[in-house]
């Protein structure tokens, strides 16, 4: 199964702890990361293993939704922060459409996320 993993700035150390709270359920059942480029960075020195595509702004979240279009990623948690502005909404709204076409299960904060991750 892969997830992809996406924070905004302001989220980042919440999904960090995210993955730390849940690390056996992510080693038990094999899961495959993928996220964007910051992201990644800050998952890989938590000490998971992620496949890290572009920066957010710069393209990742529409690398994301094309895996999310292609079947390749089977759950998305985006942990977004709704009180600050971000230059690629057009990309953030264009992956969460895509989640929906595809039926593709999205949290977009941490209780949501949990209540995904426990159902793996």
């Amino acid at each position: 199964m892969e997830i992809a993993l996406i924070a905004h700035d302001g989220k980042k150390a919440d999904m960090v702890q995210f993955l730390n709270e849940h690390r056996d359920i992510l080693h038990q059942k094999k899961i495959n990361l993928i996220s964007t480029g910051t992201t990644g960075d800050k998952v890989k020195k938590a000490g998971f293993e992620v496949n890290a595509l572009l920066s957010g702004p710069l393209g990742g979240d529409a690398q994301i939704a094309a895996r999310v279009a292609e079947g390749k990623c089977q759950m998305v948690l985006f942990f977004r922060d709704p009180l600050d502005r971000h230059p690629h909404e057009p990309d953030i709204l264009m992956l969460m459409r895509l989640c929906d076409v595809h039926n593709v299960p999205l949290a977009t904060n941490p209780a949501t996320a949990q209540l995904l991750i426990k159902a793996v």
